[in-house]
């Protein structure tokens, strides 16, 4: 097993230097060095192949072969063959050296795409003679340098050979026969050279599950062993006072949100510090519930932060909790990169000195003289927009605080028990009493005039407007709508009539804030903006949203994007502007329109773009899976996970001998020592 990958026969330097490209120095190494899929050779009956799959079908050559010539080194050769009953037509690209191989009468096996409308194959793979020795199925692996399939499948099948006997068994008996999974040695075999289609599912499905298995218990023994290092703080709220706080708001709670309250009243309550997520659609009322469980906080003795990424949303969510909270003798302080010297100092005084109870404020809220006295519970906004680092630096502020992330993004149950399977989920999953479904259109751009006139009738009630754009300034490679454009073309259509502002990330933090905050105030009628508006920025007078090139767009922006309207009582709109090429653009607009409901949408989304493009691949913490699709595989995720937590909470698996090869594993992942897992 970890004998040097030179020493298998036919491994020669040049061999050796792609195979190290690879990361392939070992036997082991190269063993699970999966394919990414297999050439299914199986005769097939072409009477009932769909159009343009790939084929593999048995057949007598009818005529001679004819040759195109289509310039230098470029042909097309074709001749008929009869397959079955039916006379068809192969087609064989820069080829034509099979010309004095190939006469009328001989049977040929060929492999290619199936044209059923013309009735052709385009032939990729064609075997003399009837289909005999060739296997039903071969691995087609992902290579580099210039090593062949033929070869790496030669060197795949010595390694297995070879090593197959010496093979130690992974996943213990108890669960193999719980749920009939093949042995290693069975399983390996079937990944790389599976006798058939059914003994490929087969490897596969052990290998996906040993991977979420896997991962899973890591994520599991993260959190065991982080609960026994980290002692958490009790807090022993006043339950009389926080049920009179709940009962002075203007709106009845959701039982969503009173669900979720009661989940996070229990963590304070525990000597185990919180670590959780809180999800909620856009305009779910994710800040009361922030203040409650911050009042909470404060009735006990301790101190609260919430961290906003951008000064405006910090300056709305302190002008809500100050509402709310002064009449109950709560001291709310914002913290902001603008303030003056002078008055920073003395806030930051009446901070360590316990006389404010909770502070509000960007990443300012991390500088080092930044001190509390009793900081008992953090909350991060839009937590994916703070690093990790950013978010420790807030917690260490205080002796082990309670910890809530809140993010409007929703995110997919399997992504969630993922990314962020060391944490607890809440999830508001219900909209306030009262609040009208924003009304989506999707037009084409030759429309534009009609939504025009919507939009004035909309600013003609004293209402606002978003116009959304993908792009700055004009650019010559896409041929898509810019901002400045756009901006220039409502002045001069509303020649002074209403107000329009401009916003991209460009523009400094301080001229952003500027347009922003004349935006909320009323000064500014339409507002023209890249989207940098996406998240956060709360106008609820604003009711008509255009969105240009929408198609440009993933499901998750377009629906964080049309959560900036629809945050008052007055009907609002939202409008897609799009010509979208794709299947997959045009399924995006139609799902727009479709629902409001923004975790369908993300369930939508990761089906179409897959979960590395959900939240972006450099901050996605997802891990990279050999076998397993976080999309297909969900049922295998949730049953991994259900046995992961029995495992870890299990005294036999910490003792008994046959969880050995598991321990191991965990072991040597760090999970043990409280390592974050990535």
């Amino acid at each position: 097993m970890f004998s040097p990958v030179t020493e298998l026969k036919g491994v020669g330097k040049a061999s050796a230097e792609a195979l190290q490209a690879m990361d392939i120095e070992t036997v082991e190494n190269l063993i699970w060095t999966f394919p990414y899929r297999h050439e299914d050779f199986r005769l097939k009956d072409i009477a009932e192949t769909p159009h343009n799959e790939r084929v593999t079908v048995e057949g007598r050559i009818e005529s001679e072969p004819a040759v195109l010539y289509l310039g230098k080194n470029k042909s097309r050769m074709q001749l008929q063959a009869l397959v079955g009953r039916h006379l068809i037509k192969l087609v064989f690209f820069n080829q034509n050296y099979l010309r004095t191989k190939l006469s009328p009468g001989m049977i040929v096996t060929v492999t290619g795409k199936w044209d059923r409308g013309r009735q052709v194959i385009n032939v990729s793979n064609i075997t003399f003679g009837p289909k005999t020795d060739q296997a039903d199925f071969e691995p087609v692996y992902s290579l580099k340098g210039k090593l062949s399939q033929k070869k790496f499948r030669q060197f795949m099948r010595q390694a297995l050979d070879d090593a197959k006997a010496d093979l130690p068994e992974t996943l213990p008996e108890s669960i193999r026969k719980e749920y009939k999974l093949l042995d290693l040695p069975d399983a390996l075999e079937g990944v790389h050279f599976p006798q058939d289609a059914a003994h490929a599912k087969q490897a596969r499905r052990r290998f996906v599950y040993e991977e979420l298995l896997l991962f899973q218990m890591k994520i599991q023994a993260l959190r065991k062993t982080r609960k026994q290092q980290e002692h958490g703080i009790e807090i022993h709220y006043d339950l009389k006072k926080v049920r009179q706080f709940i009962q002075s708001l203007p709106y009845e709670l959701t039982q969503a949100q009173k669900k979720v309250v009661n989940e996070i009243s229990r963590d304070l309550l525990i000597p185990e510090r919180m670590n959780r997520l809180l999800q909620g659609d856009v305009g779910s009322g994710k800040t009361v519930v922030s203040a409650i469980a911050l009042y909470s906080a404060v009735t006990a003795g301790f101190q609260g932060a919430l961290m906003a990424p951008t000064e405006i949303l910090a300056e709305q969510h302190a002008a809500s909790l100050d509402e709310w909270l002064r009449p109950f003798g709560v001291e709310v302080a914002l913290l902001s990169g603008s303030i003056k010297q002078k008055a920073r100092k003395e806030l930051l005084q009446r901070l360590k000195q316990g006389e404010v109870d909770i502070l509000i404020g960007t990443h300012a809220l991390i500088q080092p003289d930044v001190m509390f006295q009793r900081l008992g519970l953090v909350i991060t906004d839009e937590q994916h927009r703070f690093g990790v680092e950013q978010r420790r630096i807030l917690r260490e502020k205080g002796e082990n605080p309670d910890v809530l992330f809140m993010t409007a993004t929703p995110i997919p149950r399997t992504l969630s028990i993922t990314a962020f399977g060391e944490m607890d989920v809440s999830i508001i999953d219900e909209m306030p009493a009262g609040r009208k479904k924003i009304e989506t259109s999707w037009v084409k751009h030759e429309q534009f005039g009609q939504v025009l006139l919507q939009m004035e009738q909309e600013l003609s009630q004293g209402r606002q407007a978003y116009v959304i754009c993908p792009l700055i300034e004009e650019s010559d490679k896409l041929d898509v709508q810019n901002a400045v454009d756009v901006y220039q073309q409502l002045i001069t259509l509303f020649n002074g009539k209403y107000k329009v502002g401009l916003m991209h990330g460009r523009l400094p933090a301080q001229e952003k804030d500027a347009v922003m905050r004349a935006y909320s105030d009323g000064e500014l009628d339409v507002l023209v903006s890249t989207t940098v508006v996406e998240v956060g920025v709360n106008v609820p007078n604003a009711t008509f949203m255009v969105i240009y090139d929408a198609e440009r767009f993933g499901l998750a922006q377009l629906h964080q994007l049309r959560g900036r309207v629809g945050r008052s009582d007055f009907q609002s709109y939202c409008v897609l502007i799009a010509d979208p090429k794709s299947e997959e653009g045009k399924v995006r607009m139609h799902s727009m329109t479709e629902t409001n409901d923004g975790f369908q949408l993300a369930e939508k989304d990761l089906e179409l773009r897959g979960p590395g493009d959900f939240f972006g691949k450099k901050q996605s913490g997802l891990p990279e899976f050999k076998m397993a699709d976080l999309v297909h595989d969900y049922r295998a995720l949730e049953t991994a996970r259900q046995d992961a937590i029995q495992l870890i909470t299990s005294t036999d698996f910490w003792q008994d001998d046959e969880y050995g090869p598991l321990r191991e594993r965990l072991r040597v992942s760090g999970a043990l020592d409280g390592e974050r897992i990535d």
